[in-house]
């Protein structure tokens, strides 16, 4: 099984993420692991990714995902994809794939990063992140404001085959 967990950043997806992996006994992925440090540096400046700077991260993420279905192996990849074209090039070839995206009020996010420390996104990217945001049509949509057991419970639930 794989399973895409999307959404703006400080909505939750690596938590999220790595609970749901455990609980799938499945790999964990974390899209921002393999930005390249020029975007890294990009986004650290508060400056949003373009499309361009990501199709090569994107593709990247592509190939590992396909790999561990190949391999018979089960991945969650905690991972932005905030735009449809970004979540067709992540899951080009992979139709069994499952999206899961994690939803919430601005403010909530926005309390969330003003948090966040050891991070390289910068809070002022918020505002472009939801303008790019693109609802998914086909997703598993949780609300953010629970709690991440109660999210991932969620997420199970609509996993299970009917």
């Amino acid at each position: 099984m794989i399973v895409v967990v999307m959404g703006v950043t400080g909505a939750g997806k690596t938590v999220v993420g790595q609970r749901l992996a455990a609980a799938l006994d499945a790999e964990f992925i974390d899209a921002d692991d393999y930005h390249s440090p020029a975007n890294v540096a990009k986004m650290r400046a508060g400056t949003p990714l373009t499309d361009a700077d990501r199709w090569p991260w994107l593709a990247q993420l592509n190939v590992m995902l396909r790999g561990r279905e190949v391999g018979g192996r089960s991945a969650v990849l905690a991972c932005s994809a905030l735009k449809a074209m970004y979540r067709e090039a992540l899951l080009e070839d992979l139709p069994e794939a499952r999206v899961v995206h994690l939803r919430g009020a601005k403010p909530l996010i926005a309390s969330r990063l003003a948090g966040r420390r050891g991070h390289y996104m910068n809070l002022r990217l918020l505002e472009s992140q939801f303008a790019a945001l693109e609802e998914p049509a086909d997703a598993i949509v949780v609300d953010v404001g629970g709690t991440p057991e109660a999210i991932v419970a969620t997420v199970l639930e609509h996993l299970q085959p009917d």
